[in-house]
């Protein structure tokens, strides 16, 4: 298959991106902006929203914000409405918005998967449904889907959040099929832990979870803005999936290439180290505190 990349309009390029007020979706945002495209951003916070715009604005003048909520099935028929009307059209979407979820599979209420399905994956399903048309009749497009290495990997206690990851993968990779002879092109994004606000939307039972995806989201490495960098290269040549951590992209092989057992003893050892408390938080669980006894 010969690789589809993204075109742009008669008033150059126009990205629309839902999540798009903070995290990774905002970063995208001003990457594009500084590449001179036009720049639309959905989300479904207000505040956030606008102080995003105000942000793009000072880099891309014609940056304007959609309110969205990815989980009504309207919202994004009217973004692409609202892109129609103010631009013409638009070049790239990029599915973006995303919630998390941890615990068992015995402690994971059944009104969480039901949560995290409708935002994670049919957030996704809605923003393809409702912007393929458009870009039928373009005659180009380009979808940008973020899901996780959390959809390539199997990471327990992770249930919920893997398996809509997973799902955002293989609709990526079959839209990849599917709209290639219509001349639009789809990339998927599987970045692993960075520093971002997925954990504000955590839900959980399980305050240990809790800290942990907290730690892991805060670990030193690349930031948002690495990973856009990284999204932005990709696309331009048109890259199925992207997976911007060189960790993630190692495991990823080793599980296509590893016996099955193998692998699966390397996550388990990873996931333990993962647990464990450092050595520097167990010595200061074991100091006294201040009133102890």
């Amino acid at each position: 298959m010969v690789a589809i990349t993204p075109k742009t309009g008669s008033g150059g390029g126009r990205i629309f991106i839902t999540g798009g007020a903070s995290g990774l979706g905002l970063a995208l945002g001003k990457r594009y902006a500084r590449a001179g495209w036009r720049v639309a951003v959905g989300d479904i916070n207000p505040d956030a929203l606008a102080a995003a715009v105000a942000e793009l604005s000072a880099i891309a003048p014609d940056a304007f914000a959609i309110p969205c909520d990815v989980r009504d099935d309207g919202a994004l028929d009217a973004a692409a409405q609202a892109l129609t009307q103010r631009w013409g059209g638009v070049d790239i979407v990029v599915n973006n918005a995303g919630v998390a979820q941890a615990g068992n599979i015995d402690d994971t209420p059944l009104d969480d998967w039901r949560w995290i399905i409708d935002i994670n994956l049919m957030g996704v399903v809605r923003g393809c449904r409702a912007f393929t048309p458009m870009f039928k009749a373009q005659g180009h497009g380009y979808f940008v889907n973020t899901a996780s290495m959390a959809g390539l990997l199997d990471m327990p206690m992770m249930s919920a959040y893997n398996a809509t990851k997973a799902a955002v993968v293989s609709l990526s990779e079959t839209l990849q099929h599917e709209l290639a002879p219509s001349g639009i092109g789809v990339s998927v994004i599987c970045p692993s832990f960075f520093k971002t606000n997925l954990a504000s939307s955590l839900r959980t039972s399980d305050p240990r979870l809790r800290a942990r995806v907290d730690k892991l989201l805060n670990r030193p490495g690349i930031t948002a803005d690495d990973v856009a960098e990284y999204v932005y290269q990709g696309v331009a040549v048109g890259r199925c999936h992207l997976l911007p951590h060189k960790e993630g992209r190692r495991f990823w092989l080793m599980k296509r290439l590893m016996p099955r057992a193998w692998y699966v003893a390397m996550i388990d050892r990873r996931a333990r180290s993962m647990a464990a408390p450092s050595r520097t938080a167990a010595a200061q669980a074991q100091q006294p505190t201040a009133g102890a006894r």
